[in-house]
């Protein structure tokens, strides 16, 4: 930002709109992201603070659908709170057996990669500092945002920590501005108030919005308009679109397809032969055509735990404490959230990085710790044959109220026994700290039967389906 130019507050940003009157200016002079002053012609740099950071766009002004997304969020926080680590590579992630959870945009340059194994991660740049994950912090900064966000509209539907859609329609009626200048003056915001940043994408739907705010990272602000759609993506390779990874794109180009365009000149009949539901989806984004809405907030679909070890682990008597640990974790999750869950689910993975899932059902919804670790142990129990595991997790997912969690056990007299023994324990843990009582089997364990900080999970875990991300 130009020196003497101050960011505006998200309070400031109402009032500013309010002193305006629509129309605003023509969309191809388009308006400062900086000061957020119109332009009165078409130039390089603002006619007000001289900034170079214009937006500028046919559709600029007509334009509702946004996504937010915050540049390297985990690192950037980081980095705000420890000046010494602006200039330098940072990983955020665990030990050398750990995975890379986020990285900053310095170490990406080096080839450093979101999920990359951490020894990997170190041997592309060496030079990197590696800052353990910090959840109860990111979710902190996290909700901050997200606060501003609903300072502006209530049409907010979060996709992770990090990021969000926004319906910006009504802004227009309660700020006096177009959407577009609303989403500019956020970001200013945020760098100002929070000091981390963000990169915007504006769009008639969520697909492109979505898409765009990809562009320019960090600090990003792209508009893709309805008018441009098919042919912008025409040039876009498939796995552009949602859903397209490697293996379907794999597939595709099998079929002679790598651009969105050749999808474009197929039927939709023909691509729902090819591939099934996925041609649907193909059909109808490839032409930029995504009639879902922004859905405010939305539930979880499962709370889970999960820790990678530092060195592999086969024998039970190693992995059983961290099952127990983490079952406590996911337990205390669901407590506080009022939920309970149906279906147990754990998951491990080798030490050649292949991932085993197994689940079981129960008959009635359940909360308790001891509950989610006695399934957890009967799926274990059938996985410990000698095969390594560098990672180990535990959740439960079919969620529900806790009103019906844990009934009574008329076959399993000990049951209500330990269920009301765990909430004597969980009151003791209220009241004088997390680890004022433990079980036999992670009592002495130290970090492994109670691990400190998982690296790839520290609160419930969300998955949506497709179709409301």
């Amino acid at each position: 930002m130009p020196a003497g130019v101050s960011y505006p507050t998200i309070c400031d940003v109402p009032h500013m709109f309010a002193a305006m009157t629509l129309p605003v200016n023509d969309p191809m002079h388009g308006f400062c992201r900086d000061c957020l002053a119109p332009q009165p012609r078409a130039t390089t740099r603002c006619a007000s603070c001289g900034s170079p950071r214009l937006a500028r766009h046919p559709e600029l002004y007509s334009l509702e659908i946004a996504h937010i997304d915050c540049d390297a969020f985990y690192a950037a926080v980081e980095k705000r709170d420890n000046p010494a680590l602006k200039d330098r590579p940072v990983i955020i992630g665990g030990g050398k057996r750990g995975v890379v959870s986020t990285c900053c945009y310095i170490a990406r340059i080096h080839g450093v990669r979101s999920a990359m194994p951490m020894f990997k991660a170190l041997e592309a740049c060496p030079e990197a500092v590696v800052v353990k994950p910090d959840m109860e912090k990111y979710v902190r900064v996290g909700r901050e945002v997200r606060e501003m966000m609903l300072a502006l509209t209530p049409l907010v539907e979060p996709i992770s920590i990090d990021e969000a859609f926004l319906d910006l329609a009504g802004t227009a009626r309660l700020h006096g501005r177009p959407p577009a200048l609303v989403l500019a003056g956020f970001a200013a915001a945020v760098e100002g108030e929070i000091g981390i940043t963000v990169s915007a994408g504006l769009s008639y739907c969520k697909f492109l919005a979505k898409v765009a705010s990809d562009f320019r990272k960090p600090r990003g602000f792209s508009v893709i308009g309805e008018a441009e759609a098919v042919g912008f993506l025409a040039e876009q390779p498939v796995t552009l679109i949602w859903g397209v990874g490697k293996a379907f794109a794999a597939t595709l180009e099998r079929d002679g397809i790598r651009l969105i365009g050749q999808l474009q000149r197929l039927e939709r009949g023909e691509l729902m032969r090819r591939y099934g539901a996925m041609g649907d989806r193909l059909f109808h984004l490839s032409r930029g055509m995504d009639e879902r809405r922004v859905h405010p907030e939305q539930d979880a679909k499962s709370v889970s735990a999960e820790t990678t070890f530092d060195t592999d682990l086969a024998s039970p008597t190693d992995l059983v404490p961290i099952l127990r640990a983490l079952s406590e974790k996911v337990s205390a999750r669901l407590k506080k959230a009022g939920i309970a869950g149906r279906t147990v689910v754990l998951k491990l993975k080798t030490q050649d990085f292949k991932l085993r899932t197994r689940n079981r059902q129960l008959g009635d919804p359940t909360r308790l710790a001891d509950r989610i670790f006695q399934t957890g142990l009967q799926l274990l129990e059938k996985e410990t044959d000698g095969t390594k595991y560098r990672l180990l997790g535990i959740g439960v997912s079919d969620l529900s109220g806790s009103e019906k969690a844990d009934p009574p056990d008329l076959v399993d007299v000990q049951s209500r026994k330990r269920a009301m023994a765990e909430g004597a324990i969980d009151a003791l843990c209220e009241k004088f700290g997390g680890r004022a009582v433990e079980t036999g089997y992670t009592f002495g364990r130290g970090h492994r039967g109670r691990p400190t900080g998982p690296e790839e999970d520290d609160e419930p875990e969300v998955r949506h389906p497709w179709g409301r991300i």
